[in-house]
C-alpha cells in the first residue's frame, strides 16, 4: 500500500470516526508496510498500539480490505525514535497469534496494563440488556410473523427444550431483536434464578480476544458454558472470523449435549450467510429456522393503531384523523423502526404546534421520510434480475418465446413491476415488448394463484423481491 493510498484511507476514517478520535488514535499512526498479509504501523507508544488495536482495529482493516489490499490483521510496533519501552513481538505473537482471522495486535502490553486492563473483567460477564418494551404483549402479530412468533413463545414457556437452536432470520426492523427479548423476559419472570445470557455476536468476539488476550480463556469457556439459555443477536457477524467461529462452534456444542437452550438471530438465512463455515450453518439448521417475512399492509397498520395507543398515555388530549394510519401503513413499508420512528415525531411535532394530526401535518413533518420511503426500483431492473436469477437471457423476458421456461419469469417479473413500481398495466406491457395490458393482467393472477398452490413460485417471488428492495 502506497503512502498516498493510506491518505486516502485516512480521509475515510476521519469521516467515520470523528475529528477528536481521528487527532488523537488514527493520525498519529506511520503505515509501514504490509508482510504477509499483516499491515504494520508504528505508533509513539504501546499504550496507544493497544488502544487502537482494541477500539479501531476492525474499522483498518475493513477499509484496508475495502481498498484492495490482502490484509487479515494489523500490527502496531513502537517507533524506534520513541521513548517508550519497545515492543515484544515475540510474546505478542503467543498471546495473540491463535486468533487468526479476528482482530490481532502484535505489541504486548506492560504487566500493569494488562494487570489493570484484565482486573474482573471476566468473572463479571454482563449480558447486553434487555429492552423493558420488548415483551411478548407488545409484539404485534400478523400473517408475516406469526410463525415467529409462535416458535419464541413456546421457547419463552421453558420447560422441556424441544427447538434447538431456535433461529430467527429476517431483515432489519421485523422483530427479530424484540422476539429474542420477549423470550427472556417471559423465562425470567417465570424462573428468576435461570442463568439467561442475551448478547450481540459481536460482543461474544469481542469477548474472546479479550480472553486470548489476557490468558483467560479457561474462564470464558467457563462462563459461557454454564449457561442456561444462550441467545446471540446478530450472528452474521462472526461470518469470516474463523477463531470466533471455532469457539462459537464448540459453546454451541457443549450446550446442546447439556440441553441447555439455544437462540440465534440473523439477517439472513444460516445457509445464506456468506463466510460463515459449514460446520456452523449444519449446527444452526439442526434446530428450528424461521423467516420473519417482511411487514404487509394489515400488519403495519396494526402496528401503527397499537403504537397509538401507547402514545395516548403521553399525549391523551391528541386527536388523529381518519385515513393518517392507512396512509402512513401504505406510503412506509420496508421498516417498522422507521414507521414507528415517524408516529414518534408526528405526535410530538402535533403535540408541539397544538394542531389535529391530519394530512397536511403529516405530510409536512414526515416529508423527508416519505420521500425516502418512495419506491425507486425500475421495470428494467425486475427484468434484469428476474433474467439473471432464472439463468436466461433478459432479450428471452422480453422478446416473443412462449417456451414455458421463459414464460414463467416473465410473468413473475410482470408480477414484481406491478407489486413493486407504479407503472400502470399498459406501460408495464409496452416494456415487455409492446405487449397489452390484459396479457400483463393475466401473468399477475396467475402468479397470485400459484404463490397459494406452488411452494417453489412463492419463495422465488419472495428471494426476488428482497433482493430488489435490499
Amino acid at each position: 500500500m502506497t503512502e498516498e493510498k493510506w491518505g486516502q484511507l485516512r480521509n475515510r476514517l476521519l469521516k467515520t470516526v470523528g475529528q477528536n478520535n481521528f487527532t488523537t488514535w488514527i493520525e498519529p499512526l506511520e503505515f509501514d508496510a504490509v508482510d504477509g498479509g499483516v499491515a504494520v504501523f508504528k505508533v509513539p507508544t504501546n499504550f496507544m498500539g493497544n488502544y487502537v488495536s482494541q477500539n479501531f482495529a476492525d474499522l483498518i482493516l475493513h477499509e484496508l480490505t475495502m481498498s484492495g489490499e490482502q490484509v487479515q490483521r494489523l500490527a502496531f510496533r513502537v517507533a524506534a525514535n520513541s521513548s517508550a519501552r519497545p515492543a515484544e513481538p515475540a510474546a505478542a505473537a503467543e498471546a495473540y497469534g491463535s486468533a487468526e482471522g479476528d482482530v490481532a495486535v502484535m505489541t504486548a502490553p506492560t504487566a500493569s496494563a494488562a494487570s489493570a486492563s484484565g482486573k474482573d473483567t471476566l468473572e463479571a460477564l454482563q449480558a447486553a440488556p434487555l429492552d423493558p418494551r420488548f415483551t411478548f404483549d407488545s409484539f404485534v402479530v400478523g400473517k408475516p410473523n406469526e410463525l415467529a412468533h409462535a416458535a419464541a413463545r413456546r421457547v419463552g414457556e421453558g420447560g422441556p427444550v424441544t427447538f434447538n437452536p431456535l433461529v430467527l432470520y429476517g431483515g432489519v426492523g421485523l422483530g427479530k431483536t424484540h422476539l429474542m427479548h420477549a423470550i427472556a423476559w417471559e423465562l425470567k419472570e417465570k424462573n428468576p434464578s435461570l442463568n439467561v445470557l442475551y448478547l450481540s455476536a459481536e460482543q461474544f468476539m469481542y469477548r474472546f480476544v479479550q480472553a486470548l488476550r489476557e490468558r483467560k480463556m479457561m474462564d470464558f469457556k467457563h462462563l459461557f458454558r454454564s449457561v442456561d439459555v444462550l441467545m446471540v443477536d446478530d450472528v452474521q457477524f462472526i461470518a469470516g472470523k474463523d477463531s470466533t467461529q471455532e469457539e462459537f462452534f464448540h459453546t454451541f456444542n457443549a450446550l446442546v449435549d447439556q440441553n441447555k437452550q439455544i437462540i440465534i438471530s440473523a439477517d439472513r438465512a444460516p445457509g445464506e450467510i456468506k463466510d460463515l463455515e459449514d460446520r456452523v450453518k449444519s449446527r444452526l439448521q439442526c434446530g428450528l429456522v424461521v423467516d420473519l417475512h417482511p411487514t404487509d399492509y394489515e400488519l403495519r397498520l396494526g402496528i401503527l393503531q397499537t403504537k397509538v395507543q401507547q402514545q395516548r398515555e403521553t399525549y391523551p388530549d391528541l386527536r388523529i384523523a381518519d385515513g393518517v394510519l392507512e396512509f402512513l401503513a401504505h406510503r412506509i413499508s420496508t421498516n417498522v423502526r422507521v414507521l414507528e420512528g415517524a408516529l414518534t415525531r408526528l405526535f410530538a411535532f402535533a403535540s408541539l404546534v397544538g394542531r389535529e394530526i391530519d394530512m397536511d401535518l403529516t405530510q409536512d413533518c414526515l416529508a423527508d421520510v416519505l420521500r425516502a420511503s418512495e419506491r425507486k426500483i425500475t421495470v428494467e431492473e425486475i427484468q434484469r434480475k428476474v433474467s439473471e436469477y432464472y439463468n436466461i437471457r433478459m432479450s428471452d423476458i422480453i422478446g416473443p418465446k412462449r417456451l414455458r421456461s421463459y414464460a414463467r419469469p416473465r410473468q413473475v417479473a410482470m408480477y414484481l413491476c406491478k407489486q413493486l413500481t407504479s407503472r400502470s398495466l399498459p406501460e408495464i406491457g409496452r416494456r415487455f415488448g409492446g405487449r397489452d395490458h390484459t396479457t400483463v393482467m393475466h401473468g399477475v393472477k396467475r402468479i397470485e394463484e400459484l404463490k397459494l398452490t406452488d411452494g417453489q413460485i412463492a419463495e422465488d417471488v419472495e428471494m426476488l423481491r428482497r433482493s430488489l428492495e435490499a
